[in-house]
């Protein structure tokens, strides 16, 4: 079904733009027959006002276009609001844009958002921007990336740095004389699994060592469980680091049928702590995220570069706390 837009309405009632818009704003100077034609075009098309019609004499929609992927739905809930609890302080709303893999991209995406008429984009995502970036960058409008480090004029970026926590995980094992560490995969978050191998291989190399401990699956592998309870037949290793809570229970179950004792055999942690790890036995050590303050933080820059205030830091990097519980010793 085609969207009705405002746009439409102006054509059925004949009218201009910035007539519709005084007619749903209440304004006084339109004449009565003019407001009755269009109070008709809207009844017959069915179109429901919103936030681009009420801003639209001032150029502005006070409406925000988020855009994230569908692997990162289930993480989306704090971050989210986040968003909406500062947008609601500076009157704004949020519109929400699913990129599906396989089907659609960021830039088709964008593009789409940027036709519907917002004030600005925050990107969420779980994949590297390398290749879209220097595209974004020319779009004429506020945009916010959240989850990866980007480097352009007109784009702002909230992250967090989990190269820094797969770092100081492994460094810490390392001075403990713990060699033999191993990262998952994350097929659903390539940004993500970047970050770890980057932060254990900065580790391994400060200690003169060589990380090659990358735990690849193949996409014959249809999920994580039956790959490690495959994998922990034939091997072990002192630490594994993974990305998220149901790695991070694949693991867990993985081990248990294997006869791999955690963590006196093998220990876990999480770089995404969620309220499932401490719910299990034993409980898995973790990284708390502040994912709420992401979505905060992003919200906030978004606010101020609508206002063309200054953004010293065009990068905002949040830490961590690291809560260790009983699958690490």
């Amino acid at each position: 079904m085609k969207r009705i837009t405002i746009y439409d309405v102006a054509s059925e009632a004949q009218v201009s733009l910035a007539t519709v818009s005084r007619v749903m704003n209440g304004s006084n100077i339109v004449k009565e027959a003019t407001r009755t034609r269009v109070e008709e075009a809207i009844k017959k098309l069915g179109y429901k006002p919103n936030a681009i019609a009420q801003g639209l004499a001032l150029q502005r929609t006070t409406t925000i276009g988020l855009i994230f992927s569908e692997e990162s739905l289930n993480n989306v809930g704090q971050l989210l609001n986040g968003l909406c609890d500062v947008a609601k302080i500076y009157d704004y709303n949020i519109h929400l844009h699913l990129v599906t893999q396989g089907i659609t991209n960021i830039q088709e995406v964008v593009d789409e958002v940027i036709k519907s008429r917002v004030d600005g984009v925050v990107i969420y995502c779980n994949k590297p921007l390398d290749e879209e970036t220097r595209e974004l960058d020319t779009y004429n409008i506020p945009m916010v990336v959240i989850g990866d480090r980007v480097n352009a004029n007109s784009i702002c970026s909230v992250l967090v740095d989990y190269q820094r926590a797969a770092y100081e995980t492994v460094d810490e094992y390392l001075n403990k004389g713990k060699k033999d560490i191993a990262v998952l995969e994350d097929r659903k978050n390539k940004n993500m699994t970047e970050e770890m191998i980057k932060g254990a291989k900065l580790a391994f190399e400060e200690h003169h060592l060589n990380f090659n401990s990358y735990l690849k699956f193949s996409n014959d592998e249809r999920s994580t469980y039956k790959f490690l309870r495959s994998y922990f037949k034939n091997h072990r290793h002192d630490l594994i680091i993974v990305n998220r809570d149901s790695q991070a229970l694949a693991c867990l179950n993985a081990c248990k049928e294997n006869g791999i004792n955690v963590p006196e055999d093998m220990e876990i942690v999480c770089l995404n702590d969620t309220k499932y790890l401490s719910m299990v036995r034993p409980e898995i050590s973790a990284y708390e995220i502040p994912t709420y303050d992401l979505g905060a933080v992003a919200m906030r820059l978004m606010t101020k570069m609508l206002k063309n205030e200054d953004v010293a830091d065009k990068q905002k990097v949040l830490g961590f706390i690291y809560q260790e519980r009983k699958t690490t010793k």
